[in-house]
């Protein structure tokens, strides 16, 4: 039996298997171990994307959290924006008492970040509920006012002359060049 192949079914099937043998090697040496790693980044890219929403969903709550103590905080981060006026407090809180004297500020300490000033005050009041409304009012200020113990009250005659001392807290200047170039 004599196989009969003209040149040209000869060119082809050479041709035939010189594509045939270079994608098997294409294949095998190429296309499988690329996919083989794509299934690995893949699984490393989903890891990455859980660990992503993860960290979204702490930092929504957190953010949530603090915008929330913010709002019910308000009166306190402004109290502490304001600064201390010794005339205004004067002025103010006049009215709770026959007569208020401040002594002079100086600066007492400093207490995690916040400037503390001691305020020592002598007033003249005619009962002591006057007193009791003065604090109420003072906790509704502009300022965070710590009124300190002992609060010495003594009898002169008709009027009741008391004594006390108060913190008044306020954030220490912002000292950063960058952060106050910023705002």
């Amino acid at each position: 039996m004599k196989i009969n192949l003209t040149r040209h079914n000869l060119y082809v099937i050479i041709i035939t298997l010189i594509l045939l043998l270079s994608v098997l090697l294409f294949s095998f040496l190429v296309l499988i171990p690329e996919g083989q790693e794509y299934r690995m980044k893949r699984l490393e890219w989903k890891k990455t994307l859980l660990q992503h929403d993860e960290y979204q969903s702490y930092h929504d709550e957190v953010f949530a959290e603090l915008k929330n103590a913010q709002h019910e905080n308000k009166n306190t981060i402004n109290g502490l924006k304001t600064p201390f006026d010794a005339s205004r407090f004067e002025k103010e809180y006049k009215s709770y008492f026959t007569s208020l004297m401040l002594s002079p500020l100086h600066q007492a300490s400093d207490e995690n970040n916040f400037s503390v000033y001691e305020v020592n005050t002598t007033s003249k009041i005619s009962t002591p509920k006057h007193f009791y409304q003065f604090l109420d009012a003072v906790n509704k200020s502009d300022w965070i006012i710590g009124v300190n113990f002992p609060i010495t009250f003594i009898k002169d005659g008709e009027m009741i002359r008391s004594s006390f001392t108060m913190k008044v807290y306020a954030n220490k200047p912002d000292t950063n060049a960058s952060t106050s170039a910023s705002k």
